[in-house]
């Protein structure tokens, strides 16, 4: 019996595994001219003064398992979802969110997920299956990149409150009342004392909207928010001076963050444990207390009641297809490239080493990770879910105090959390206890995705250049100065007009065209370039059994298709992008917005024309080899094909043939 190699694998292009003998040289001379691009060759020897260090290991299965629950429910669930949800119209969002998990989300998911664990590689070098389109990993770092630059001021502004908070015990809230410095006179902490006044929250201290009424009373969370965190300006040409608090609690998280990360996995193993599990607690009390306050129900029934006139508006879903995206970490090298671990593996098998960079690589190579994928994407929409319950119930309760309608009682931006969390907080027994309790829990969610996060991006520097970074504390280093960096760009955010920057990233760079992009381009290269029957059979030799066509089914229809027509229907219904519902953003700030989305999308057409131009030979040629994966099984998976039995056989086009 003799076993296909993967050298000898089929051209995707050519029937029947047909092998043209004229792409012989054009092939090895692609191979040869890979430089870093390719793996470390494996006959290389390695000077014992400079060997690389060990590979660390997961100490067991349920640390991987709440790492990546960690990942994947973070603030993008008890944070992003609340927002986009009350942005878009409560209810009428939920249609097109469970139609693109169910097209694309999930099927995405576990497709990056299999990639990582079958490879065992980077997020960059994963897609070597097709070198064609390695530009996929490139495009993800980018968008990684440029969310460790803003995501981490979240956590700034949660470690802010927080700091409040301390500075306030024995006194009430500082947000729940309007005897202080930063109140204005509209400040009203009991609402009947005008019940006919109408309620209009938008930024304060000059902003766009707050001098159109005079007397409009605004609820003391939402002023403690614009007034004494943001300190916001009237709008992103007025980006004012930096704001000291912010600064530092920046600084704080960020040396917090750097320590989380700096040791590698063995100390996010660990980690998890708390972050993954205690704001599983805290979402339960809020979702208790909130439905016990006035006026609950009526926010609940806004909630769940779809407004179907709303589904003809391409930003709908859009921002659906994005949450999902971004709640999923797909399209981030996050499900196929972190935890990096920047340490060289040594395999049983002699003269075989490897670089094992994905988080599913430190699982065993038969870990069912397609009942894992299913799971956790089940929690993470059940957790999104959860989150809003929270969020507009006491969002009813805030109408209900200020006789509103519910769509206008607070601002349906990114500070959304700020003023209803807050609020919520505000109405327990012992507020100041459960505040404190809360803000830690947002920083935790943001802490456990943030330094995954930073795995991602640093393991694609240490997947292309190796031999500088995996030897003593290079990685570390590194991992500072990617830091310092983030810090300093960071600081842009929080200005008087950070606000209206940090929208500004949100939208363009990890949301909207990016990830649709990207989910795209992964569902045609694995459906279609690499084969989803050959990436099933990859599968099969994981987990010992076949997923539901389904998975194969969207990977080659239902994702590309889904993504390509809301790409481009947004792209035809292209709205500039708006702040709290009535500040537009000028041409020069949207203009460079889509300098930010092209900066990833741009990597993978890019990336295809450099391989075409660097690779030698006639066009067809070119356009062959590099199709052809450059990519070498794991070890596990080499040895699981050499022990493949008569059972293990499969009929193919007609012909029997092994895996």
């Amino acid at each position: 019996m003799t076993f296909r190699s993967e050298s000898q694998t089929a051209d995707p292009l050519l029937p029947n595994g047909q092998h043209d003998n004229s792409l012989s040289s054009t092939v090895a001379v692609a191979s040869s001219t890979a430089g870093h691009e390719a793996v470390l060759d494996e006959q290389t020897p390695v000077d014992a003064k400079d060997a690389l260090k060990p590979r660390g290991q997961w100490a067991s299965r349920y640390e991987f398992v709440l790492s990546h629950l960690g990942f994947c429910i973070g603030l993008g669930n008890v944070w992003r979802f609340p927002y986009i949800c009350y942005k878009n119209g409560g209810g009428a969002f939920f249609i097109p969110y469970i139609i693109c998990l169910c097209c694309a989300g999930i099927p995405v998911a576990f497709l990056e997920v299999a990639l990582g664990q079958y490879f065992a590689t980077g997020g960059i070098s994963c897609w070597d299956i097709c070198p064609l389109f390695r530009g996929i990993g490139y495009a993800s770092t980018v968008i990684l990149f440029w969310l460790n630059v803003y995501y981490i001021v979240v956590l700034a502004w949660g470690a802010l409150y927080l700091f409040y908070c301390f500075c306030y015990i024995g006194y009430d809230l500082p947000w729940t009342t309007c005897n202080n410095e930063w109140n204005t006179p509209q400040c009203y902490a009991n609402f009947s004392t005008d019940p006919h006044a109408r309620f209009f929250s938008a930024p304060s201290g000059g902003g766009p909207n707050r001098s159109v009424l005079q007397h409009a009373p605004v609820d003391p969370a939402t002023e403690f928010w614009e007034h004494k965190i943001l300190n916001i300006s009237d709008g992103i040409d007025n980006i004012g001076s930096l704001n000291g608090h912010l600064s530092l609690s920046l600084l704080i998280v960020w040396i917090v963050c750097f320590f989380c990360v700096w040791k590698g996995v063995r100390t996010a193993g660990k980690v998890v444990y708390v972050t993954a599990i205690f704001p599983y607690g805290m979402l339960a009390l809020l979702v208790v207390r909130g439905m016990t306050l006035p006026g609950a129900f009526d926010g609940i029934y806004y909630y769940m009641k779809p407004d179907l006139s709303k589904l003809g508006d391409s930003s709908v879903w859009v921002d659906a297809g994005t949450q999902v995206f971004f709640s999923l970490t797909v399209g981030l090298s996050s499900l196929t490239g972190q935890p990096p671990i920047f340490q060289r593996a040594h395999s049983t098998c002699p003269g075989l080493q490897y670089d094992f960079a994905a988080l599913s690589s430190y699982n065993a190579f038969n870990y069912n990770c397609y009942k894992h994928t299913l799971y956790l994407c089940t929690v993470d929409v059940l957790t999104s879910f959860f989150a809003g319950l929270a969020v507009f119930s006491v969002l009813g309760f805030m109408a209900e105090q200020l006789r509103v309608p519910i769509e206008t009682v607070a601002e349906s931006g990114p500070g959304l959390a700020f003023v209803v969390y807050p609020t919520a907080m505000a109405q327990m027994p012992g507020a100041i206890a459960w505040a404190i309790f809360f803000f830690v829990m947002l920083i935790l969610l943001g802490l456990d995705t943030q330094f995954v996060g930073m795995y991602g991006f640093v393991s694609a520097i240490v997947d292309i250049y190796p031999k500088v970074f995996r030897k003593g504390y290079r990685r570390e280093c590194l991992t500072l100065c990617l830091c310092l960096l983030w810090y300093v760009m960071g600081l842009w955010t929080i200005t008087e007009g950070g606000m209206y920057v940090f929208q500004l990233f949100d939208h363009y760079c990890t949301s909207s065209f990016s990830l649709l992009w990207i989910a795209f381009w992964e569902c045609i290269v694995v459906g279609w370039f690499y084969g989803a029957d050959r990436f099933y059979d990859n599968i099969q030799l994981m987990v010992g059994e076949r997923p539901s066509p389904w998975m194969k089914w969207s990977w080659q229809y239902a994702g590309p298709t889904f993504t390509l027509v809301i790409f481009c229907y947004n792209i035809i219904q292209y709205e500039p992008l708006v702040y709290d519902r009535i500040y537009e953003y000028p041409l020069g700030a949207q203009v460079f917005g889509w300098l930010l989305a092209l900066s990833s999308m741009l990597c993978i057409p890019g990336y295809m024309i450099y391989k075409l131009i660097k690779t030698p030979g006639l066009f067809k040629q070119r356009w062959r080899a590099s199709l052809m994966s450059t990519l070498p099984d794991r070890p596990e998976a080499k040895m699981a094909k050499q022990n493949c039995t008569e059972e293990l056989l499969f009929i193919s086009g007609g012909r029997r043939q092994f895996l």
